[in-house]
């Protein structure tokens, strides 16, 4: 990035930061402020006027020049990170940029001018986001915001100007900024000056999110030069459990070779519920489970993978010895799955069975994958049709029809009233009765579906006998067969 970055004249920054401490935030309170010490001292070493508000439960003891100001909108001390944006809408007219972080997520200038230089490429819709990572103690990277259902939507991709840029369906970075102009439009949206709530976040994120998820605004990151918009979280707490540096620029290269073909493809099937409990959505990284490879008869030489992510599992079996082609969610999660071995079919739900019409396998692997796709009983016969007589199909499904669903339901919970219509939910209501359903409809021999409990449920479903394991497990390993 060019060294002709607009510079702001005055900037306010806003970080909430408690000094009781709170379990629902999880944080102790003053455990934090040697981070916030390390970013005051780096605004303060910017070479542009920088004013520093720092807004807690109670008084406690900040730097000098910077202002306190103390109280919570509300009781919940959750509430905090939401005070800040009365005190942007009042100082509307006295600053060129506004930005709102946590205490222990360090922005630098070089991530400031970044920020004004892409926004003064884009419409006025469109706004830049922030990637969070912590550093390692070999300067390693760790993206601790890719993890779970999150991941990069290949088909926002967008050129502007000199800059490429995609969306990352993890809004939160535990920061955001804002120019004069795009803080008004945010402002006369009607979502930005609201009181403390929650939905798909919890309410500290919430509030660092309301300007992306409420305002008018699609969020956009630039990933030809994501490093420019790195924003540190000091505390590396999740270092080691996300995606590093190599996996995230695998995918990032994936994503600017489409961009330069002019690609736009979609996700293999919608892969996020429309529920606010995302507990039901696919994960794009999930872990090796024991309950699934043991489902995957000990005989199996070669393995179809359909919704395949980041590809541990398909990954495990290949260091297994076992030859694993796999049907990905999108081009960019394929990169983990292809670089550790597993055979990549680039299609879609409808010609992926096509392109492999010629192929056998001995097992086909489905994790998480029937509730969400639009026809689960058309995705398991036309993939199902790959298997020889006698062949497997191992799939996991969550329990919809477990107590707390259930109840949620009678309750009119708005988590769960909907449950049952797809349309409305992008799930389908799932139970054993539904599996087998779907068995039979699809040409396949139901054989079996192991609970899965949670360690909460273990003994009651001990002193039940196990006569209540399908009400209260969790999800469900099911096997059928080709017959």
């Amino acid at each position: 990035m060019n060294n002709e970055t607009p510079t702001p004249h005055k900037v306010l920054v806003a970080i909430p930061s408690l000094a009781r401490g709170s379990k629902k935030w999880r944080d102790t309170g003053t455990a934090n402020d040697a981070y916030l010490g390390q970013l005051v001292n780096e605004y303060r070493s910017m070479s542009f006027q920088v004013d520093v508000v720092v807004f807690s439960d109670a008084p406690k003891e900040v730097a000098p020049g910077v202002e306190l100001r103390v109280g919570l909108p509300t009781q919940d001390p959750g509430s905090l990170p939401f005070a800040h944006k009365q005190v942007f809408a009042d100082r509307l007219n006295d600053y060129d940029l506004f930005i709102y972080s946590e205490d222990d997520t360090l922005i630098t200038a070089k991530t400031i001018r970044a920020f004004l230089r892409v926004s003064s490429a884009l419409p006025e819709n469109e706004i830049p986001g922030f990637f969070r990572f912590e550093r390692g103690p070999n300067g390693a990277l760790n993206y601790i915001d890719v993890h779970g259902h999150f991941h990069w939507d290949p088909q926002t991709i967008r050129t502007r100007g000199e800059f490429t840029l995609a969306f990352f369906t993890n809004h939160h970075s535990s920061c955001y900024a804002a120019t004069r102009q795009q803080l008004k439009r945010a402002i006369d949206s009607g979502g930005f000056l609201v009181g403390p709530h929650e939905g798909r976040y919890d309410p500290v994120c919430t509030a660092a999110t309301d300007l992306y998820t409420q305002c008018g605004f699609q969020e956009l990151v630039c990933i030809s030069h994501l490093e420019d918009f790195h924003v540190e979280h000091l505390h590396n707490k999740y270092f080691g459990t996300r995606v590093d540096g190599a996996d995230m620029r695998r995918q990032v290269d994936v994503l600017l070779r489409l961009a330069r073909n002019g690609e736009r493809p979609a996700s293999l099937f919608p892969t996020e519920s429309k529920l606010t409990d995302t507990r039901y959505s696919k994960s794009y990284y999930e872990p090796v489970r024991p309950e699934i490879i043991s489902a995957i008869p000990r005989g199996a030489r070669s393995v179809l993978s359909v919704g395949c992510g980041s590809g541990n599992t398909e990954a495990h079996l290949v260091e297994r010895g076992l030859r694993v082609v796999a049907v990905p969610l999108d081009p960019a999660i394929a990169t983990g799955a292809a670089a550790r071995g597993v055979e990549i079919v680039a299609a879609d739900l409808s010609t992926a069975p096509q392109q492999l019409a010629e192929e056998r396998f001995d097992c086909l692997l489905l994790i998480n994958v029937l509730h969400l796709v639009p026809d689960p009983v058309n995705v398991l016969s036309s993939f199902g049709a790959l298997l020889p007589a006698g062949s497997v199909a191992v799939f996991s499904v969550p329990n919809l029809s477990q107590l707390p669903a259930v109840w949620g339901k009678i309750r009119r919970d708005p988590r769960f009233q909907d449950l049952g219509n797809y349309d409305k939910t992008g799930v389908h209501f799932t139970s054993l009765g539904t599996i087998r359903e779907w068995c039979r409809r699809a040409g396949m021999r139901f054989e079996s579906a192991t609970p899965v409990l949670p360690v909460r449920a273990r003994r009651l479903a001990g002193l039940a006998l196990g006569l209540m394991d399908g009400f209260l497990a969790s999800e469900f390993i099911a096997v059928a067969k080709r017959a």
